[in-house]
């Protein structure tokens, strides 16, 4: 079991630098990846395919959820799905030429956060989270973004009609603004 500090952040002793406030669960209940992200795949890393990678975690995950929230086909990625109503992110094909994805993990991020928060660690650990830490850790460029933004703009935290874009991918990263990220700015 993963406890959560009292600012929302799911703590892991192990790496306490990685501070998600979204769990996996949480992700694809709130709406995410346009139902794609567990769609059947062909990895090019390892050369094989991939079918119903998501039915190894807990079924408590996807309680309620649909396949059409979970394994559409890329071609049919449905933005009414994701929380903020937006496309975001890049095909598994460009993710593989970025080098993105491992053999261990090869539908990327998402399933090595899912083994992640389930105990499971890896030799990835360090990369993936200094991904995370890049894209939505307190210094990250999607969270520091979206403050600035709002800032510039002179709105709260929790309107929602402010990058929508950048809030959907910071979802899928598994975080979400709090009000905390204004308290406690260090810009």
């Amino acid at each position: 079991m993963v406890n959560k500090n009292k600012l929302g952040e799911y703590i892991f002793t192990d790496y306490p630098e990685f501070k998600p406030n979204l769990s996996p669960k949480e992700i694809f209940q709130s709406g995410a990846f346009g139902g794609t992200y567990w769609r059947e795949i062909y990895s090019n890393v390892n050369k094989s395919w991939y079918k119903n990678q998501h039915k190894k975690y807990p079924g408590s995950w996807w309680s309620g959820l649909t396949d059409n929230h979970l394994t559409l086909p890329y071609d049919d990625y449905d933005k009414s799905i994701n929380l903020y109503g937006v496309k975001v992110g890049s095909s598994l094909e460009e993710w593989e030429h970025s080098g993105w994805i491992e053999k261990t993990h090869p539908y990327g991020w998402v399933q090595w956060y899912c083994d992640f928060y389930i105990g499971e660690r890896s030799y990835d650990d360090n990369r993936q989270i200094g991904r995370w830490l890049r894209l939505a850790g307190k210094k990250g460029r999607f969270r520091r973004g979206l403050i600035n933004e709002i800032k510039r703009k002179k709105s709260k935290y929790n309107n929602y009609e402010i990058s929508p874009a950048k809030r959907q991918t910071l979802l899928h990263w598994g975080y979400e603004l709090t009000l905390y990220d204004f308290k406690d700015d260090s810009s």
